[in-house]
């Protein structure tokens, strides 16, 4: 039954998004998109599949997003794919996903679009904590593609925005002691310039799916005048018409910044 209604409206759908798209395209989209990617292994308990094959369907969900981001224009974007907290799942779990880790930037470098768009891949995150064959998976992205400019796509491994501002007052701790800087230099700028995203704009928009409405340690620092925007579909199942929603979203918000 389900399937029935899915067929019978899909058409209905279809002339929906490319309305919808028509009027996203007349207005500003984000510059910088950040994604949390939440409802794998619940999209996957609802089909009674293992969570393995939820991460492998949210990873074409990713592909997805990253070329619905560059036709819209959206010159960076960065996804939340693993915390550092998910180092507390199962080894069941963590080593296929790892594996999937691994082939994901593997593949991404060697990707005809990343090369054809020049788009730059990036890790960021506590990369030391990962497998060697991951962080040389991450390495090979990174390297073939650290000259391109056009768009940027960022992927947080092994992440934690709590954790990424204790390494960043480390850092600026370590010039204090050594005198390269005073303490008065010490300010917001200095700051952002000692964190994974340094170089990159802030997030214009956050979108999170599966219906959960919160940050989960992501980006902390660099959200403070983000836009955010909750979807209520697991990450597997998001579809065109929810990112475009999303957008529009975004579009109606009067962004003040502050001031």
């Amino acid at each position: 039954m389900v399937e029935v209604v899915r067929r019978f409206l899909s058409p209905i759908y279809k002339v929906y998004e490319k309305r919808l798209e028509r009027q996203i395209r007349q207005g500003p989209v984000p510059k910088h998109l950040a994604v949390i990617m939440d409802g794998n292994r619940r999209y996957a308990e609802s089909l009674g599949i293992l969570p393995f094959e939820g991460h492998i369907k949210g990873k074409t969900t990713l592909e997805n997003l990253s070329d619905w981001s560059r036709n819209l224009g959206i010159h960076y974007l960065t996804v939340y794919a693993f915390s550092l907290e998910n180092f507390n799942r199962s080894k069941e779990e963590l080593e296929p996903l790892m594996e999937l880790f691994e082939e994901s930037f593997r593949n991404a470098g060697d990707d005809p679009r990343v090369h054809e768009n020049k788009v730059r891949i990036r890790s960021i995150g506590h990369r030391e904590l990962l497998p060697k064959k991951v962080i040389e998976a991450i390495e090979y992205a990174e390297s073939r593609t650290k000259d391109y400019d056009n768009f940027n796509y960022n992927l947080a491994v092994a992440y934690g925005g709590r954790q990424e501002l204790v390494r960043s007052m480390k850092n600026i701790g370590k010039k204090v002691k050594n005198n390269e800087i005073d303490i008065d230099d010490i300010n917001a700028d200095l700051i952002s310039s000692n964190l994974y995203t340094s170089g990159l704009p802030d997030p214009d928009l956050i979108l999170r799916t599966s219906g959960e409405e919160r940050v989960s340690n992501f980006l902390l620092w660099q959200l403070a005048y983000s836009e955010l925007y909750f979807a209520d579909v697991f990450w597997p199942n998001m579809r065109r018409i929810d990112f475009l929603r999303a957008i529009r979203s975004f579009q109606q918000r009067k962004r003040r910044l502050g001031h």
